[in-house]
């Protein structure tokens, strides 16, 4: 079984509105609809999990209701960070599917991740076992002389970065393992799956994302997840 782990537990407080990032309203749909359409309207994906901001766990129901998202199968709590959140969504998992299930964990506020980013995802991470989207680094990236400096003296190769997005997708097993030994090794707030399988000594495989899978925490995001959702791709581009 393939199942889209998505996240939506955050308060969204880089974006200072009262309403969550997740639940904002773009062309009067919420961005969390546009992020499971995504997943209901793909052949392979055949249920959703979504670990949910507290509070907001009947809203998200409602609206899974009226935009008849089907595969929605489960909505747990979120935790006090990203980490605790998947943890959550695991435990919830770990009840009713098998191991060697795939999970993919994706940010609910990805609302443009397109049906070619989640096929891939699905196929790297059965042939690889991981499956990271990332994009490539194309700017210049210099090194903070001090953690949130001003000034740098030193430059990293771009060629050597990767830049992350989700999905991430892993065998639940393979996920379960990691959070139990994190457990263990007192590591409680990694910033993705990726970066805990990195911190646990752990090899992750690639796959392509986009510049157009864009992650929604500023208004200004806000105005380019708007422009996407107007832009036609032009025939004479490739």
């Amino acid at each position: 079984m393939n199942i889209a782990m998505i996240i939506a537990g955050g308060k969204g407080n880089r974006m200072n509105q009262d309403i969550p990032k997740q639940f904002l309203n773009i062309h009067d749909k919420p961005v969390i609809v546009y992020t499971m359409q995504a997943f209901q309207k793909h052949p392979e994906i055949d249920a959703i999990l979504i670990v949910c901001l507290n509070g907001w766990q009947e809203i998200l129901k409602a609206y899974a209701r009226q935009f008849n998202i089907t595969k929605l199968r489960w909505v747990v709590a979120g935790g006090k960070n990203g980490q605790e959140s998947i943890h959550n969504g695991l435990a919830e998992l770990k009840k009713e599917c098998k191991g060697d299930d795939l999970v993919m964990v994706h940010d609910g506020i990805r609302p443009n991740v397109s049906q070619e980013i989640i096929s891939n995802s699905i196929a790297e991470c059965r042939i690889h076992g991981s499956a990271i989207t990332v994009i490539p680094c194309a700017e210049a990236m210099l090194l903070r002389e001090e953690e949130n400096g001003t000034s740098a003296r030193a430059l990293i190769s771009r060629d050597a970065l990767a830049r992350t997005q989700t999905p991430q997708t892993f065998l639940l097993s393979r996920l379960l393992w990691a959070h139990e030994e994190a457990a263990k090794q007192g590591i409680t707030d990694s910033i993705a799956s990726c970066t805990l399988m990195v911190e646990l000594g752990e090899a992750v495989h690639f796959c392509p994302g986009s510049e157009k899978n864009i992650k929604i925490t500023t208004t200004e995001d806000i105005e380019i997840f708007k422009a996407l959702l107007m832009a036609r791709k032009d025939d004479w581009l490739k």
